[in-house]
């Protein structure tokens, strides 16, 4: 199964219409989205051929954003579990590094997706593996803002530019 994974687009059109495309052209199951999608208008885009999942970052004061997505997709709240084929995730949008430590070391889940602090992750932890696709640029951030492509058959994880 393929997973696109994206954070912290904050209502930037472009890279919200690069992730899609790029979603689309690697052909993805599902997408989850770690957050910071901030507006409604921002989520909609995200309504292709593929399952979209979404957590509520920090920045992510209208609550017609969960209306939004639940019309098309599921809204996860705070945080949220899935499992895509026999894969689990814990998708959160990161605000509290101990809550991503934590989820990191009970060795639940193949999986931790998250964002918050626009750099780009992609390490393992024991059993799991802890990825952040990064988001729009801001003070600080090294690298653009990326998508993750993961595989999760093979484990392959491919970050793809959206800058």
């Amino acid at each position: 199964m393929k997973v696109g994974i994206v954070s912290d687009t904050h209502d930037n059109g472009g890279i919200v219409e690069r992730a899609v495309g790029t979603f689309e052209q690697e052909d993805v199951d599902a997408v989850i989205h770690c957050g910071d999608i901030v507006a409604p208008f921002s989520a909609t885009p995200f309504e292709s051929g593929f399952d979209f999942y979404a957590v509520r970052g920090n920045n992510d004061g209208e609550w017609a954003l969960e209306r939004t997505v639940g019309g098309f997709g599921t809204y996860l709240g705070e945080m949220g579990e899935l499992t895509l084929g026999d894969v689990e995730f814990a998708v959160y949008h990161g605000t509290s590094e101990p809550i991503v430590d934590a989820l990191l070391e009970c060795g639940t889940y193949d999986y931790v997706c998250r964002g918050h602090t626009h750099e780009r992750i992609n390490e393992r932890r024991g059993e799991t593996v802890h990825l952040n696709p990064g988001g729009i640029p801001i003070p600080d951030a090294p690298e653009d803002p990326a998508a993750i492509v993961l595989d999760t058959e093979t484990g392959d994880v491919e970050f793809h530019d959206l800058g």
